[in-house]
């Protein structure tokens, strides 16, 4: 159902508060005179959860579109501006993408590599509805907007869904202090008895689907969502919302508002995601295509960021007595490898075997210690080099979407 902005805001009571650390509340004639205002810092719209019947999707439905329009070109969506767009054309650029934009002013690039795709800078939001109505057939977004945006639509289909940047996760906080002070679960935040249907627990957030979904999946009753623009975090204090739900990465900025994440109260956790049109990949020429390229690049970078090359010689009779002597040290098995190969020198006229090269692919967190391990049992003359990619013989993620699009 549709989000309606009421012809008379009501200002809620706020709940009696303990005299030592009191929430801030504004008097009812300034909150009206605040709220009355055209100000764009801060638009209010309330919604009781418990009105929501068949439905939990508030705000328009996602534009469809009846066909794949004509185009040669394949459209790849990407954030245009902030940490995320630039996490996401340096993630490219490790898999051999380059994003060529001729004016940074542009909101349209090339990929030479992918000559017949197009990227195109857009807000997130942006993204996902463009994806639904037909404008992109690609995008990289963070599952947070993906949610909240696509709203479940079938024809959104997450091809890869750890992208390894933009980290965090949808969360409620609540203050740390006043009638919250000794609140810390989401169910202890449901069942104290100022809410009422006259009085619902305030929820100033910018995520006015995945909110109201998340109480009522939750049997959350007694709620009312408020949309706000600009830095939630005031708003507990300023008296205006009991409660906010917005994005949580560090937390630091959390604590220096003296607010507090609650048990259970984690609504998503996100990253980046790589997603398509369902219609577009089965529709529009050569998409398909281009999604396993982009994907098997993807996989290759993915699979080895972090991960080292040890390679050191040791003194043996044969290959599998030094794979033994490898393989009974605890940080070194269980690892990809070891490779062992002989290596061959000339003594007195003759080719004899000496040493066997042993390689092994070692993890970052895990690469000093295997270091120590593979010297422990004699090896020597270790060199360590950073992976960039890994080609598997197959694509997993690629299977399944083809299991995905039922191809």
């Amino acid at each position: 159902m549709s989000i309606l902005l009421p012809t008379n805001l009501q200002q809620y009571p706020s709940p009696s508060l303990s005299p030592s650390t009191p929430l801030l509340s504004p008097s009812p004639s300034s909150a009206f005179s605040f709220l009355g205002t055209r100000r764009r810092c801060l638009r209010f719209v309330t919604s009781s959860v418990a009105s929501l019947q068949s439905s939990v999707a508030i705000g328009s439905a996602p534009a469809r579109a009846a066909v794949v329009v004509e185009r040669d070109q394949i459209r790849l969506g990407l954030p245009s501006k902030g940490r995320m767009a630039a996490d996401a054309i340096d993630l490219l650029k490790d898999c051999q993408l380059f994003v060529k934009q001729v004016n940074p002013r542009q909101y349209v690039a090339q990929i030479p590599q992918l000559p017949n795709t197009e990227v195109w800078f857009q807000r997130p939001k942006d993204i996902v509805r463009k994806l639904l109505s037909g404008d992109l057939d690609l995008g990289i977004v963070g599952l947070d907007t993906l949610s909240e945006y696509g709203q479940g639509d079938e024809d959104l289909i997450v091809v890869h869904e750890a992208l390894n940047f933009g980290d965090c996760h949808l969360s409620i906080a609540i203050p740390n202090y006043g009638i919250f002070e000794n609140i810390n679960s989401l169910k202890e935040l449901a069942e104290m008895p100022q809410w009422s249907e006259e009085r619902p627990l305030r929820v100033a957030t910018g995520f006015t689907y995945l909110g109201p979904k998340f109480m009522k999946e939750n049997g959350i009753k007694h709620v009312a969502f408020s949309t706000a623009d600009g830095a939630l975090e005031a708003a507990p204090a300023m008296g205006i919302a009991d409660a906010i739900l917005d994005l949580v990465s560090s937390g630091t900025t959390l604590k220096e508002n003296n607010l507090k994440e609650i048990e259970g109260g984690v609504v998503l956790e996100s990253q980046a995601v790589l997603v398509a049109s369902r219609r577009a990949l089965t529709d529009r020429k050569g998409a398909l295509n281009t999604v396993h390229e982009i994907l098997e690049r993807l996989e290759a970078h993915l699979k080895a960021d972090g991960q080292f090359t040890v390679v050191a010689n040791m003194r043996g009779n044969s290959a599998e007595e030094v794979a033994e002597r490898v393989l009974s040290q605890p940080s070194l098995s269980g690892l990809q490898g070891p490779t062992i190969s002989p290596v061959y020198c000339k003594q007195d006229g003759k080719v004899s075997i000496d040493y066997y090269a042993i390689v092994i692919c070692v993890p970052k967190k895990a690469l000093y210690e295997s270091v120590k391990q593979l010297r422990a049992v004699g090896g020597s003359g270790v060199l360590v080099s950073p992976l960039t990619y890994i080609f598997d013989e197959d694509t997993p993620r690629w299977g399944q979407l083809l299991t995905n699009l039922k191809l």
